[in-house]
């Protein structure tokens, strides 16, 4: 299947430990994706997680699709207080997949987090795919930012 790798690297005034908090719980994601309306079916297993999540995409500003998606996220948080990681798999219709990895690092002002998407899809639909991941991307990295800082 065709693939591609998007990595977005930004800064946050928040420490690794309330980054870590943050993304480690699903419910958090909605919003946090512009794409992400509903996190269902929640199910734990150590620092595993799985869930269905709901996507809402919009076509012609009038059409709407759902697109249910099973998500699986594992929250590592032994470098905390200087480093932790979260990643997971996301299974799409349309055989769409999509590996993630949230690498979050102490800096000085904060915290440094490196968003990095592995997507994978079948052929036609990567260029569709990789523009809404890009954009979800960007999205994420100001919402969090906004989000985290009101927490302070």
């Amino acid at each position: 299947m065709p693939s591609t790798e998007l990595k977005h690297t930004f800064q946050i005034a928040a420490s690794p430990e309330e980054v870590f908090a943050h993304l480690a719980e699903p419910s958090h994601y909605v919003g946090l994706s512009p794409l992400l309306v509903a996190v269902r079916d929640v199910r734990r297993n150590g620092g595993t997680v799985n869930y269905t999540g709901v996507e809402r995409f919009r076509f012609l500003s009038v059409l709407r699709h759902d697109n249910i998606i099973d998500v699986t996220l594992v929250a590592v948080p032994d470098g905390l207080p200087h480093s932790a990681e979260i990643s997971g798999e996301v299974r799409g219709s349309a055989r769409v997949r999509m590996s993630y990895r949230f690498s979050i690092d102490r800096h000085a002002a904060g915290s440094v987090v490196t968003d990095t998407l592995h997507l994978r899809t079948p052929p036609g639909l990567l260029r569709f795919a990789a523009s809404q991941a890009e954009a979800v991307q960007q999205a994420r990295a100001r919402i969090l930012t906004a989000r985290l800082a009101r927490s302070a």
